[in-house]
């Protein structure tokens, strides 16, 4: 595609040469014939140093290029447009059951749903219009799948899981297994004791969530585990019984949410976050990478990072402050030192 066409459909101004552009790729990576984008003048050597035939910029770049530039509102915007118009058309998959699939008899599925190959849906269970399951799934008991729910290859659907519609379950998910329930003690004869509790709720995934590979999110023991709708989660990312996340939120890959534990609407948890049990999280609170939150977060403070997690401002000065002084005392050493050598 020329990049006189790429720039009319993204909205753009094309400066320099109308070259021939195939593929996207990042500043560093970038090779002729590739198109790449920037949006922060920080980045400018790397503008400077790219192979790419032509750079995605903000109308008050004033930095320069080696390439063309295609002055656009929204670089990174732009630069996702266009990589959905380089990328190869994504596998269609037609409608019907493959020969080597389980469907249960009495499973209802909707028009036009696909289910691939060695997929198996057990009695009960309810796939909507246009849902795309396959290969090696399987879809316990009394399932209910949402209408144009795409569900990518061994994700496992515990009996009794609703999953809503428009959702998008990447490969390796697991919804439903049992939460951690356990008592534990000692008996009169002073012998330890670990008793089973029966893990007896479902899991409820709103609409237009999607969830990332290798995540698993345990079922209630009573009630439900809820994901609230156009809630996004990551790859590996563990979440507890009972847990309800109330919608439009994000949970960032290896982060961990303990069970009965509250997450409002509009929040973020940064990777490898962990949030205790029995808590809430308000709306819009975002938990920083690594954090751990022992105690609910009212929203009076919208970003929390360290461990325990506190105030981005007071972490800051507790973890920073030390650093200054050891710097301020090394340059007062410094000045000393060529004042007693006049």
């Amino acid at each position: 595609m020329k990049a006189s066409e790429l720039a009319k459909v993204l909205g753009g101004t094309l400066e320099g040469e109308d070259v021939e552009l195939s593929a996207c790729g990042g500043l560093e990576e970038a090779r002729p014939g590739d198109l790449s984008f920037c949006k922060d003048p920080k980045h400018v050597q790397l503008v400077e140093s790219t192979k790419a035939s032509a750079v995605l910029l903000p109308p008050d770049w004033d930095k320069g290029a080696p390439c063309s530039v295609i002055r656009v509102a929204d670089p990174n915007h732009a630069c996702m447009t266009a990589a959905k118009m380089f990328a190869p058309p994504e596998p269609v998959r037609a409608p019907g059951v493959h020969p080597t699939a389980i469907v249960d008899p009495s499973a209802k599925l909707g028009k036009d749903v696909h289910v691939g190959a060695f997929t198996v849906v057990e009695k009960g269970a309810e796939i909507g219009d246009g849902a795309v399951i396959e290969a090696q799934v399987f879809i316990g008991e009394g399932c209910k799948v949402g209408a144009k729910t795409h569900i990518y290859p061994q994700v496992t659907l515990r009996e009794g899981t609703i999953v809503g519609a428009d959702c998008i379950i990447h490969c390796g998910v697991r919804l439903g297994g049992d939460g951690y329930g356990f008592n534990n003690g000692r008996r009169e004869d002073g012998s330890i004791f670990i008793e089973k509790i029966p893990q007896l709720g479902i899991v409820e995934i709103g609409d237009g969530v999607e969830i990332g590979s290798n995540t698993t999110i345990d079922r209630a023991r009573i009630g439900r585990t809820y994901i609230g709708p156009m809630t996004k989660i990551d790859n590996l990312v563990q979440i507890g019984h009972n847990v309800k996340v109330k919608g439009y939120s994000g949970l960032i890959a290896q982060s961990g949410i303990a069970g009965s534990t509250e997450i409002g609407y509009g929040c973020l948890i940064w990777a490898q976050a962990g949030v205790s049990g029995h808590i809430k999280i308000a709306d819009g609170v975002q938990v920083g990478p690594q954090a751990g939150v022992p105690q609910s977060l009212d929203g009076s403070v919208r970003y929390v990072i360290g461990t325990p997690a506190e105030p981005m401002k007071e972490f800051g000065g507790r973890v920073l402050v030390p650093k200054m002084l050891a710097k301020l005392k090394a340059e007062v050493k410094e000045l000393k030192a060529k004042v007693a050598a006049k």
